[in-house]
């Protein structure tokens, strides 16, 4: 059993490419998600360059209904995450827990009523930035050494009242630090290493992954394979920054954010059918099945049950 918090999948979901309910190309399905033992499956609704500057907002609805459509037609087998009740009822199910987040603050074109709206239709995580600049603040791509702007800060504020999670990866280190300043919730980076091991820009490096870790938030390790090693990564990599983020925060900071579907995974794996392949590594690790189970979901739980409720 896992959660992964992060996947790119809705893209082409909702360019009509592939459907989930189907196995097919790319690097998870739900046939697929469910034959790796996937509790939940975190699918980010990411706004393209082409959407960004007229239709941010209508570019999200369409991904966050090409996935209700996908449950409409999974035959029960997919189900929207809302709450952390939600999840344990899947617990005790066969079906797979798919919960909503959007990767970009782009999509809220600077309203809070646009935040609220998403909310309802759904919506619990946001990456406050990608890359790039928005009107939120910098991303690591489009970094100014700039902070937070007021709206930014704002939208982290109606966040927590609204009990969405907040995610720092992709957002630059001044706009991070705002973030553990002004949030009162666990705050989380749903797809990001080590830069103590590659120092990759998308990386954190240990100050912050303590900041997270004193906040009750998690680290989602990333399968990028550019993430994970200067050279050649593979799935020891990820292994790697795992031990890393034990070693500097604990057992309790760390889970899986894969970047499935948007990202180039290391090359001696295939996708989501390779989850049950990490957590055996693990255990070979010598990680015991108490510390795999909090890596695997248990971590994710948490984080889920305080902010979501």
């Amino acid at each position: 059993m896992y959660i992964d918090f992060h996947c790119d999948t809705l893209m082409d979901v909702a360019d009509g490419k592939r459907r989930l309910i189907n196995r097919g190309e790319g690097h998870l399905d739900l046939p697929r998600l469910k034959e790796a033992g996937a509790l939940m499956q975190v699918f980010a609704c990411f706004v393209e360059d082409v959407y960004v500057k007229k239709e941010a907002v209508n570019r999200t609805l369409a991904m966050i209904d090409s996935f209700y459509n996908e449950v409409d037609d999974s035959n029960g087998q997919l189900r929207p995450v809302f709450s952390y009740e939600d999840m344990e009822y899947i617990k005790n199910t066969d079906e797979v827990g798919g919960l909503l987040s959007i990767e970009g603050g782009e999509a809220l074109e600077g309203s809070l009523y646009i935040l609220r709206s998403f909310y309802r239709l759904g919506v619990r995580a946001i990456t406050l930035t990608w890359s790039r600049r928005n009107e939120l603040g910098d991303g690591i791509g489009e970094d100014s050494g700039s902070g937070l702007t007021s709206f930014g800060k704002s939208v982290v504020r109606e966040m927590d009242r609204l009990g969405m999670i907040v995610d720092v990866s992709h957002l630059n280190e001044k706009g991070f630090w705002d973030v553990i300043d002004i949030s009162s919730a666990p705050v989380i980076a749903s797809h990001s290493d080590c830069k103590g091991l590659c120092a990759h820009r998308r990386n954190l490096t240990d100050e912050q992954i303590k900041a997270i870790a004193s906040t009750g938030g998690v680290i989602g390790i990333n399968f990028a394979a550019e993430f994970l090693s200067s050279g050649q990564a593979g799935m020891e990599d990820i292994i790697r920054h795992i031990d890393h983020i034990v070693d500097v925060a604990g057992i309790d900071y760390v889970g899986f954010g894969s970047d499935f579907d948007g990202c180039t995974i290391p090359e001696d794996m295939n996708g989501v059918s390779d989850m049950p392949v990490i957590n055996q590594k693990l255990l070979n690790k010598g990680y015991s099945p108490e510390d795999i189970e909090k890596i695997s979901y248990k971590n994710w739980e948490r984080v889920i049950k305080k902010v979501l409720g």
